[in-house]
């Protein structure tokens, strides 16, 4: 059964991983911005405002690279540059409310294809997903926690 379970999963994921990359990558290219500064605005959505370093760290670049990314970003608003409290030489990036919703809108449109998945489920198969979800989730979230 392991090995059943292992191949719904791993073929679940393909599908959905495609879909969801798919889906950025559609929605970056229609706002005109790269991969990589959309992953810039997608790094301050998580992690919060960090500093130009923490940026060509996190993606593998020059601090001239990411400075170079970041400027698209902040000329078109949806980032800004403040004074870092800790180190005032220093800048940190954080989004603006421009940016926020730029990030919100991409991503409905990068789980709208769920909703068109969900409506084609019977309502059977809708409590089935949700159960087996869950205990992925739940199991996910131990494994996470290093239980």
């Amino acid at each position: 059964m392991s090995k059943q379970i292992n191949h719904s999963l791993r073929e679940w994921m393909d599908i959905f991983m495609h879909r969801s990359m798919r889906g950025w990558s559609q929605y970056a290219k229609s706002t005109g911005l790269s991969m990589p500064q959309f992953s810039i605005l997608m790094q301050l959505h998580h992690k919060g405002p960090c500093g130009m370093s923490q940026i060509s760290e996190r993606f593998d670049i020059s601090n001239a690279a990411a400075s170079q990314l970041a400027e698209k970003l902040v000329q078109n608003e949806y980032i800004e540059r403040a004074e870092d409290p800790n180190d005032r030489r220093a800048k940190v990036l954080q989004l603006t409310s421009k940016g926020k919703d730029l990030i919100n809108a991409g991503v409905e449109e990068r789980y709208r294809w769920l909703d068109e998945l969900v409506k084609k489920l019977s309502a059977e198969e809708k409590l089935k997903v949700h159960e087996g979800l869950s205990i992925l989730t739940e199991a996910a979230k131990k494994l996470e926690n290093g239980e």
